[in-house]
């Protein structure tokens, strides 16, 4: 074995493959009991995500002083059916305070377990006489996002119980967070289940062998929980931000993406198994040929991913080094792991379809080399007429609904207690009771801001609040206000942003205005600006890469413009989806920060896997025959791992929560559109087309391939002499 692969020779060495399955057996055992810990080391809540420079978090950091951080203002709402409360609903209401004050919460065993209803507020009967309204404020503490889902669930159980055709809901910030918690709890595993169901299904389709998709399976899943462990790590000592969706999107992409870096090396260990009886000699050249790929490939992924990194929102940036993390350890594993688990088992792992040495590689007359056929007769007209219908698709984009998406609106299906609190309470009581506006300002100003938001519409009801109301503290003082519109529509927003302009406008008050309402509206502010932050930013990395690994300038250009190309016509389809199939009612304001991100940086990975096959074979035939020869020899690569990534991202759509499924379904329907016309029709059209002038400013780009060479027929098989280099 020549000097050239003996790095790559380690990780699949007649001892180094011993050596490397001893190391990752001793990090999983490490790794499991701390993966298993990361759920509880979530954040959830909103306020955590928010940039420190944002109004509400101030408030949010002042009101500690006034009222009780951590707490959650739980709704509950009774009412009959078109009908008058009655004297003995009313006694039920009342009789359910004490039980409601005395519902503790254990989740960690702590002993004694504590109450968690800090005070209850009411019965509050409605004007019309036909609802009572009582307000639990519920301190969840360090336990959270966990400790939420079973105490709404303990005052769901009160109150829904009693007197025969009283209903009773329990709404507000508490009850919607119980709601959401509910749906993440338990949903891990359930995800995980699926997700490796459909890569197992894939993956059986793919290779037609009941054994092989175990390596890169079990390669996934030491990937996924030594990440699920570092993210631990990281979030428990270093502050780092995780919160229920990011989990859940680390399961998809690890195993999308580990899976895609595994079927390019699989691919060409198998085309190295015909060449070379020696399967060590044969996985490690396979290694070092498609190594640079597999390492550029993720590397682009994980970059990108920690391009969030400059982003303001928390929750988009801890999404960086969340996601980069995940592809690293999936890059690492498939590097190391799955060439010696491959090494170990043999060839047998292929079986029924064991590659023999000496036989011809069957994808060279495949399918993918009658589609390069195709394309090379008019390379031209085939690209224009490709750009022109992903264009067309683009269109779709100027019909994407993006904004704050109402709570009542965020669940995919059914329709939880909370919804169904929330639209009773707004027909008996203002819109906004349980989810005040808050606003701290200066002592001694609080008389000239309670004048100023009296004149704001849909604020009323302002006044001193708090556990100390009207004692100033530090020399502020707090207030809440009523919102009388829906807190999370229209709006509640407007109204947000007008009594933030009529405090502001008191001078000396230094007045801010906060709350649940607030929150999100500063929570959209910054998504907004985070978009236009990071995207550049991304393409300019994805460029570099792109250029430093084919030594070119022409090409990164052209490739960095299909991939925009593509990411703006499955937003486009996503859009039409979202508003004529779905029925969603908007698109989260991260949303196209977040398919940019993933569509992008995915989208690299294919042109990466296809572009350095190109490279290779263009230095030894043109790049006619080259482009021709890359597609043959990766084209079932890309399609197999397409649909590896969009299967998983499409899991996503069993969460039935509309920002997942949104999301999943964008970049799963992004991902086979790259994957099936992209990649494999435009990008081979372009290259068929610009020809040399791809490789510029690279030496290759003056190289003038022989005629045989540049001739339109199926390629040869790789790696093989091209017929003017044997004299043919």
């Amino acid at each position: 074995m020549t000097r050239a692969y003996k790095f790559a020779s380690l990780p699949c060495g007649r001892r180094g493959k011993w050596v490397v399955l001893a190391v990752w057996i001793v990090l999983l055992a490490v790794a499991m009991p701390l993966a298993g810990k990361l759920t509880g080391a979530q954040s959830n809540e909103s306020s955590a995500w928010l940039p420190a420079d944002a109004e509400s978090t101030r408030v949010v950091e002042l009101s500690e002083r006034f009222v009780p951080a951590d707490t959650f203002p739980a709704v509950v709402i009774y009412h009959r059916d078109g009908a008058a409360l009655t004297a003995a609903d009313r006694a039920k209401a009342a009789a359910d305070v004490p039980r409601l004050q005395a519902v503790t919460g254990d989740p960690k065993g702590s002993v004694p377990p504590r109450r968690l209803a800090i005070s209850v507020e009411g019965p509050i009967p409605s004007k019309d006489g036909k609802a009572l309204e009582s307000l639990v404020n519920v301190k969840v503490g360090n336990d959270g996002w966990d400790l939420l889902g079973p105490a709404v669930d303990d005052y769901r159980d009160i109150v829904q119980k009693g007197a025969p055709g009283l209903e009773a809901h329990v709404t507000g910030p508490a009850g919607y967070a119980g709601d959401f918690s509910n749906v993440f709890a338990g949903f891990d595993k359930s995800l995980l289940f699926i997700t490796a169901a459909i890569v197992i299904g894939i993956l059986l389709l793919t290779y037609r062998s009941p054994i092989l998709w175990l390596a890169p399976l079990v390669c996934v899943g030491f990937a996924l929980i030594a990440a699920q462990a570092v993210i631990y790590l990281l979030a428990d000592n270093a502050g780092l931000t995780v919160n229920g969706q990011a989990a859940f999107i680390l399961t998809v992409l690890v195993f999308g993406a580990g899976t895609d870096y595994a079927l390019l090396l699989i691919a060409r260990y198998r085309e190295e198994l015909r060449r070379h009886q020696d399967r060590h000699e044969a996985m490690a050249i396979a290694l070092h040929r498609a190594g640079p790929a597999i390492v550029a490939s993720g590397s682009t992924v994980a970059l990108s991913m920690l391009c969030l990194l400059v982003a303001v929102l928390n929750s988009t940036k801890s999404m960086g080094p969340v996601m980069a993390i995940g592809v690293a350890v999936a890059l690492a594993a498939m590097v190391t792991l799955l060439p010696a688990l491959l090494v170990i088992c043999g060839r047998w792992m292929f079986w029924p379809r064991r590659p023999r040495f000496g036989t011809d590689e069957p994808s060279e007359r495949g399918a993918w080399a009658r589609v390069g056929a195709f394309v090379a007769v008019r390379p031209r007209v085939t690209w224009l007429v490709t750009a022109v219908v992903l264009g067309g698709l683009a269109f779709g984009l100027f019909g994407l609904r993006t904004g704050p998406l109402p709570a009542s609106e965020s669940f995919s299906t059914g329709k939880p207690d909370s919804v169904t609190g929330e639209e009773v309470l707004g027909r008996h009581f203002p819109a906004g009771s349980g989810s005040p506006l808050q606003i701290v300002t200066k002592d001694g100003t609080q008389d000239a801001v309670r004048a100023a938001l009296a004149k704001v519409p849909d604020v009323s009801d302002v006044k001193l609040a708090g556990t100390n109301p009207g004692r100033p503290s530090g020399g502020l003082v707090y207030l809440e206000g009523t919102l009388t519109a829906p807190p999370d529509g229209e709006r509640g927003f407007t109204a947000v942003e007008r009594a933030r302009d009529a405090v502001h406008a008191v001078p000396g008050a230094d007045a801010k205005v906060g709350g649940a309402s607030a929150v999100t509206l500063d929570i959209t502010d910054a998504s907004r600006r985070d978009q236009n932050a990071v995207i550049p930013i991304v393409l300019v990395v994805v460029f570099g890469i792109l250029a430093v690994l084919l030594r070119a300038l022409v090409a990164p250009l052209i490739l960095v413009a299909t991939v925009v190309l593509s990411y703006a016509a499955a937003l486009g389809v996503s859009a039409l989806m979202f508003n004529h199939v779905f029925g969603f009612h908007a698109a989260d304001p991260s949303f196209p920060l977040w398919s940019f991100v993933f569509l992008v940086a995915l989208g690299t990975d294919y042109n990466i896997f296809l572009m350095t096959r190109v490279h290779e074979e263009s230095r030894r035939v043109g790049t006619r025959r080259g482009a021709l020869i890359g597609l043959a020899a990766t084209g079932g690569v890309i399609t197999s791992a397409g649909a590896v990534l969009a299967g998983t991202f499409a899991a996503l759509g069993s969460l039935p929560l509309v920002f997942v499924a949104e999301l999943g379904f964008a970049v799963a329907f992004g991902v086979l559109l790259d994957t099936f016309i992209v990649r494999s029709v435009l990008v081979t059209a372009l290259n068929l087309d610009v020809g040399r002038h791809m490789w510029w400013p690279s030496a290759l780009a003056r190289v003038q391939a022989p005629p045989a060479a540049e001739a339109p027929e199926a390629p040869e098989a790789p790696g093989e002499p091209a017929p003017a280099a044997r004299g043919e």
